[in-house]
């Protein structure tokens, strides 16, 4: 059998092996992908961001959990920072869902972010899809936490969970981020904390002056590709986005959030916007590979020594380096 009639069979080491070809890039995950793909486009992604030491590791594992409890199956895929020496994930052992491992309902697998913006490694889309095809129910997506970059993970995803924390001064900072105007479902963990009343009254405030959020999410709108695809919003008004309070050390308030997450994907699905944000997704993934491709094939006939002249002339101030950027255009 092959890779990919194994993986559809349920072998989950065909899985881990078909997401290091993707992770590695191999030539082979292509046609793996491609044989795939149609059978994508059915599972619940779902993406879990927020700062540095809000709980969102422990939280993803008692959504899993509670999850399974449904009768859903569940992959996760956890996007670690990097090591600076080896570039693996800091992180890949996941200690903090080890007790998810026996689950045969659930696939658990750490990507490096290898230093990409957004708290997102470059693979992650495709590892998505792949768990798609693969047959889970739902797809968690938690990112590394950085901050005003994790909006990258809105265009991956149908839900997006924003996970914030009392007594880490980070709610004024998620504010400025956009991370509020990002999420679908707000979540202030750690709701056993004295202060978590005062996170959860600033939340609310800041919800208050502009309760709906729109379902057009226009935060998502960069890129001239998505722009130029993107139809007119299916449906009038928006998503009120509720304020879940949970505990992950506890599970208090899981079942909620993750009825919450279930109402959310309802909605989408019954207005049109669901396959909206589908096109988004798509068209920013496509805008990705077509920006690295030509930059790739450029970059293939820019004669070195060329490019090493130019870049000494910008370092001495003679040229700026748009100049510097359209002499080498014009050298092609």
């Amino acid at each position: 059998m092959t890779l990919v009639e194994n993986l559809l069979s349920g072998d989950r080491r065909a899985l881990a092996r078909l997401i290091s070809q993707i992770e590695d890039d191999a030539a082979s995950a292509g046609d793996a992908l491609a044989a795939l793909f149609s059978r994508t486009g059915r599972a619940h992604r779902v993406g879990i961001t927020g700062a540095p030491g809000t709980g969102k590791s422990t939280l993803v594992n008692q959504v899993a959990r509670e999850l399974r409890r449904r009768g859903k199956t569940v992959g996760i895929v956890a996007v670690d920072p990097s090591s600076p020496f080896s570039g693996g994930a800091l992180l890949g052992d996941r200690v903090r869902m080890r007790d998810l491992s026996g689950d045969p309902g659930v696939f658990i697998r750490s990507m490096a972010s290898r230093g990409n913006m957004g708290g997102l490694a470059r693979a992650t889309a495709r590892v998505m899809r792949v768990l798609d095809a693969a047959g889970f129910d739902v797809v968690l997506v938690e990112t590394v936490g950085v901050g005003q970059l994790e909006m990258d993970i809105a265009r991956h995803a149908h839900t997006i969970l924003v996970v914030e924390a009392p007594g880490l001064g980070d709610e004024v900072q998620a504010i400025k981020a956009g991370l509020l105007e990002v999420a679908d479902v707000l979540v202030v963990n750690k709701s056993d904390d004295p202060r978590a009343e005062s996170t959860l009254a600033m939340l609310r405030a800041v919800l208050g002056l502009n309760r709906q959020v729109h379902s057009d999410r226009p935060e998502l709108h960069h890129g001239w590709l998505i722009e130029a695809v993107l139809p007119e919003r299916p449906q009038a008004g928006g998503w009120e986005v509720p304020i879940c309070a949970t505990s992950a050390l506890t599970g208090e308030g899981v079942p909620e959030l993750v009825s919450a997450m279930e109402a959310h994907h309802a909605y989408l699905r019954s207005g049109g916007e669901l396959e909206r944000r589908e096109r988004i997704s798509v068209a920013a993934e496509l805008e990705s590979l077509l920006r690295d491709t030509l930059l790739a094939r450029l970059l293939e006939k820019v004669d070195a020594a060329r490019l090493s002249e130019l870049v000494e002339r910008v370092v001495r101030r003679e040229i700026m380096p748009q100049a510097a950027v359209e002499r080498l255009l014009d050298s092609l």
